[in-house]
């Protein structure tokens, strides 16, 4: 079992840059798949990126190329770099681990990511 814990978010201008940790306590972190999510107002929440337990990682088509996802298992923390942020960047950001962490990152459903954090509010003004 894990528990996840986000920060790094809070209010920023356009273009600038963020990175959100996600720390989880609890074992075998290397073994999952982690992804990062995000819930902007009046929307659905979408899966932003996922990198999976060997380091392969996906990222959605509105933050590719501005935005990476890595995972330090010695510290038990995933991150997702945020460059050139954008006001649609706007949202709640939420990690998540999923047990299946062998599988390629496309092919994990949104439903199948056991555990989640709190999530950290990240603003971006124009």
């Amino acid at each position: 079992q894990l528990r996840l814990v986000e920060s790094g978010g809070g209010p920023v201008q356009a273009g600038a840059s963020l990175k959100l940790p996600c720390t989880a306590s609890g074992s075998d972190f290397d073994y999952y798949a982690l992804g990062w999510f995000r819930r902007a107002p009046g929307k659905e929440r979408e899966r932003v990126s996922c990198i999976n337990n060997v380091a392969s990682a996906i990222h959605e088509d509105p933050v590719k190329g501005r935005f990476t996802i890595s995972r330090d298992d010695s510290k038990n923390t995933a991150y997702l770099q945020m460059n050139s942020l954008k006001p649609e960047d706007t949202a709640v950001y939420y990690c998540a681990a999923s047990r299946h962490g062998g599988a390629v990152c496309g092919a994990i459903a949104d439903y199948e990511y056991e555990y989640w954090g709190q999530g950290t509010q990240v603003t971006v003004s124009s």
